[in-house]
């Protein structure tokens, strides 16, 4: 009798247990019928959770990505088309041609390559015309435009708090996952990191920020969707500068370089992110190394419109024109400050002219 008891009370409470599971996963069905947009948002955090979850996972990852293992593509393309330029006893006047072609098709440029080539040239006239010293005095004279210039990212030098690095860029160009890099980088450094979520047209990318903004235990200032970007910066400093903060780090909205509206509102950010606490110290343009010359014209708009003192070059590990990088510093003056070769953390790296060079030709 006592087992049958038993059984009853055991049956009982399982019943008891099904129900409850039944009536929560009704409620839950009937909240996700009125309240869509909510669930969809929770879902996408999720996602993104997950997607930071992997990328903290890079951090591991030992020691400094080296340009020569990630240039491969840009490598096989320039080598590829000089090799059978220079592989002859002595460098005649089509060879040097074909080195030019070459080059263009690098993305350097018509004018670059022509000063470029015609300065090997003069190099080799005194050197000897054989292929290897053709091959060197390419090099040197790479080396040479390409040096020369700081690429420090700037603090203020009054000692105050903070310093402002404002991000500019089209969309797509890994703008916002720049500025996550970048934040880990300065938060494990121990510098004290507020994040400005400035591009306040694209949910996303406020979301994306505040994950990096996590993951950096840095602060984040966003703003509701649409709100004016510049009040967004304006806030964000003078969150920092009640932090005794280091470093804001703003994103800024990137839509298409031709659009005026989106020069004048990234002039008006740029001058309101100095009315409070802050000095931008930095204006860093981020380019997508696979758009080639594009990547030269949108740099020649946001240069004009925001004084840029840097270029981020980021998917430079996809890309088969390399040669980017030698038209933005001699057609603009504004230096190459860091280099994206890889989707980790540790594959945002400072660029390093000779490094580069080395790279582009290695056997």
């Amino acid at each position: 009798m006592a087992l049958v008891l038993v059984i009853a009370a055991v049956a009982a409470l399982l019943l008891v247990v099904v129900a409850a599971a039944w009536v929560r996963r009704r409620r839950t069905a009937r909240s996700v019928l009125r309240g869509g947009s909510t669930a969809v948002g929770e879902l996408a955090d999720r996602v993104v959770d997950r997607v930071a979850e992997g990328a903290s996972g890079a951090v591991a990852e030992p020691g400094v990505p080296s340009l020569r293992d990630h240039l491969g593509r840009a490598r096989a393309a320039l080598v590829g088309s000089l090799a059978p330029a220079l592989d002859r006893p002595s460098i005649s006047q089509d060879a040097w041609t074909a080195v030019t072609e070459a080059l263009i098709r690098a993305d350097v440029g018509l004018a670059t390559s022509s000063e470029i080539v015609d300065a090997a040239m003069a190099r080799v006239e005194t050197g000897g015309d054989g292929p290897a010293q053709a091959m060197a005095a390419l090099q040197a004279e790479l080396r040479g435009r390409l040096g020369g210039f700081d690429r420090s990212l700037a603090r203020r030098s009054d000692g105050g708090h903070p310093s402002v690095w404002l991000f500019v860029g089209v969309n797509g160009t890994g703008k916002t996952t720049t500025i996550g890099k970048l934040a880990r980088r300065e938060s494990d450094r121990g510098a004290g990191v507020v994040l400005a979520a400035g591009d306040t047209f694209r949910a996303a990318a406020a979301d994306q920020l505040a994950m990096w903004a996590e993951r950096s235990s840095a602060h984040i200032v966003r703003g509701a969707e649409g709100a004016d970007p510049a009040s967004v910066v304006f806030d964000a400093v003078e969150s920092a500068a009640a932090r005794d903060a280091d470093l804001v780090l703003a994103d800024t909205a990137g839509r298409f370089h031709t659009s005026q509206n989106l020069m004048a509102e990234l002039q008006k950010v740029r001058r309101v992110a100095e009315k409070g606490s802050g000095v931008v110290t930095e204006t860093l343009l981020v380019l997508d190394a696979t758009t080639g010359q594009n990547g030269l014209a949108q740099a020649r708009q946001f240069t004009e419109a925001v004084d840029v003192t840097g270029v981020v070059l980021t998917k430079l590990d996809g890309s088969a024109k390399g040669g980017i990088v030698v038209s933005v510093q001699t057609e603009l003056g504004v230096p190459v400050k860091l280099v994206g070769v890889g989707e980790g953390i540790a594959d945002l790296v400072p660029f390093d002219e000779s490094e580069f060079v080395d790279a582009l030709f290695a056997q």
